[in-house]
């Protein structure tokens, strides 16, 4: 990834490109409820950032984990996905975020199905399906 490729705005941008609970989660590290985003898709796609639009998980490495929150098993090959330690609510995880304009995604917990054995956990909200990239999503 290139300079060129991150995305940078202010605090007031991001709030008034997002809604306050997808502000909430993706820029100020927040959590939706469990099972409040139950109308994700079930057709072939891609899951992008809803922050900057990158692409970063494909319908077909998503699985049902009954966490409540969508859940994959590995982002996409080219996917700007980047993970930190978590130390918040005092517990000890490993966060996951874009890359590319550092907005909070969720987390990754090593109780997943194989063939990697990683459940990425991730906000609903922080995600958006695109339908169009599914000749692409192989990734």
């Amino acid at each position: 990834m290139t300079k060129t490729d991150t995305v940078v705005k202010s605090d007031e941008e991001w709030r008034a490109q997002l809604s306050p609970l997808a502000y909430k989660v993706a820029r100020k590290h927040g959590t939706e409820r469990a099972f409040t985003h139950d109308d994700f898709p079930k057709d072939p796609g891609v899951f992008r950032c809803i922050c900057c639009d990158a692409p970063l998980f494909d319908q077909a490495r998503k699985y049902d984990s009954g966490s409540g929150w969508p859940s994959f098993w590995a982002p996409r090959g080219d996917a700007p996905v980047g993970t930190r330690e978590d130390r918040s609510l005092f517990m000890r995880r490993t966060e996951v975020h874009c890359a590319r304009c550092e907005a909070h995604l969720g987390h990754v917990f090593p109780d997943g199905p194989q063939p990697t054995g990683l459940r990425y956990c991730m906000n609903g909200v922080a995600l958006r399906f695109d339908p169009d990239m599914a000749e692409e999503a192989g990734g």
